[in-house]
């Protein structure tokens, strides 16, 4: 492992290192690209559909912020990356991330998901690592809430679907980033639905969620069209002794649309 420094970064004065990590163990052969911005506390940020990028600036916030260890990672199979066999489901990753924090002997770790990172986090969560003190899961999908379903996006415009994604969808990206099912065959959500299936859900992911032991915070934006409060509420309503915090004026992504509401939402974890 051989981390490096961009040749141009942006964010907080101290540098951005960027990796690809090795895991030579099970999940065996997984190559995550992970940066890094080096501090002193840890978390691990999860992107959800739009990738990697739906996390930067705020990776460097949060790091700027509370002087942390900020760490992104690409999930495998985004952005060009090779996917194994190995990761054949969203368990599967959440594994892998587990193995990353072993790799890297880190401890105390929060993790902090977004969307599809979200439904990772709480896998994560599960799987009761003590490298692990605590999640974060903002506007995640994953569960299946009767009433509620998360959103079809198929067929929508892109102005369409900022309408859902947004608070305000004059603050979406010039190319926005979705944190959830998309239209259009993009590669990044041909990569999200190789690890969720069709159905961006899993039947047993609401009832296995009792067993959750550490703490949790899950955290919704209030205009959140893709997957609503409602839905937001069982997440945290499944896990014992979670917090649910409703975020005002943001919808799916709040960690591009209120990112200053989201920080102060996670530093009372």
């Amino acid at each position: 492992m051989t981390w490096t420094t961009p040749i141009a970064t942006t964010g907080p004065p101290s540098p951005v290192r960027t990796a690809t990590i090795t895991l030579g163990e099970a999940p065996a052969d997984v190559e995550i690209t992970v940066e890094e911005q080096d501090r002193t506390r840890s978390f691990l940020l999860l992107h959800g559909g739009g990738g990697q990028g739906t996390m930067t600036g705020f990776a460097g916030l949060l790091a700027e912020r509370t002087r942390s260890r900020v760490l992104t990672p690409t999930h495998p199979g985004f952005a060009g990356t090779p996917r194994p066999d190995a990761l054949a489901t969203t368990r599967d990753l959440a594994a892998a991330y587990v193995a990353l924090l072993e790799r890297l002997g880190l401890a105390d770790v929060t993790v902090v998901g977004n969307s599809f990172g979200g439904w990772i986090a709480a896998e994560i969560a599960l799987l009761a690592s003590p490298r692990v003190s605590g999640a974060v899961i903002v506007d995640g999908i994953g569960i299946e809430v009767a009433g509620h379903p998360v959103a079809d996006l198929r067929g929508l415009s892109p102005d369409g679907i900022h309408k859902l994604s947004f608070h305000d969808p004059g603050k979406a990206p010039a190319v926005a980033p979705q944190g959830a099912p998309s239209a259009g065959p993009r590669p990044e959500m041909q990569a999200l639905v190789g690890y969720t299936g069709p159905a961006m859900s899993d039947p047993s992911l609401l009832g296995r969620l009792a067993s959750v032991n550490l703490p949790v915070h899950v955290v919704w934006g209030d205009s959140d069209g893709i997957v609503d409060a409602e839905y937001g509420k069982a997440f945290a309503a499944a896990i014992p002794g979670a917090r649910f915090t409703l975020l005002p004026h943001s919808g799916h992504l709040p960690q591009i649309e209120t990112p200053e509401a989201l920080l102060g939402a996670i530093l009372t974890m």
